[in-house]
């Protein structure tokens, strides 16, 4: 199951939620298949100006950044470094379309593996 976790301005995403889950649903779905539309959840983290900082300073207007958490075993295939990029291409064309094409250099995404049993839903462990 993807869950991607984006992090960014709240002035960025401030209007722009409904679209943005919609845009990164479809990046999810375009790589995988649609059978992972359904499974696809996207948490949008607004942080107000001033709470993100580089290099040791608030930044004025900091690119999102991107959490793209898959089951580890999806890391360790043949295929691992085509899907990664497909999935790193389409999340960062997902996001820059919503939120502006201006973010583009600066999104970055981060792919983390779950493994097995590592996480549990409604109080069940997941496999």
């Amino acid at each position: 199951m993807p869950h991607l976790t984006v992090h960014a301005l709240d002035t960025d995403l401030t209007g722009r939620e409904p679209a943005l889950i919609a845009a990164l649903t479809d990046a999810v779905a375009g790589v995988y298949g649609e059978w992972a539309r359904p499974h696809a959840h996207v948490l949008l983290v607004g942080v107000p100006a001033g709470r993100w900082g580089i290099g040791g300073v608030p930044a004025p207007g900091p690119a999102p950044a991107v959490t793209f958490g898959i089951r580890a075993d999806a890391l360790t295939r043949p295929d691992t470094p085509d899907i990664l990029a497909r999935l790193a291409a389409a999340v960062t064309d997902a996001t820059a379309g919503v939120l502006g094409d201006h973010h583009r250099p600066g999104i970055t995404v981060d792919f983390t593996g779950r493994e097995p049993a590592h996480s549990a839903t409604g109080g069940r462990l997941t496999t």
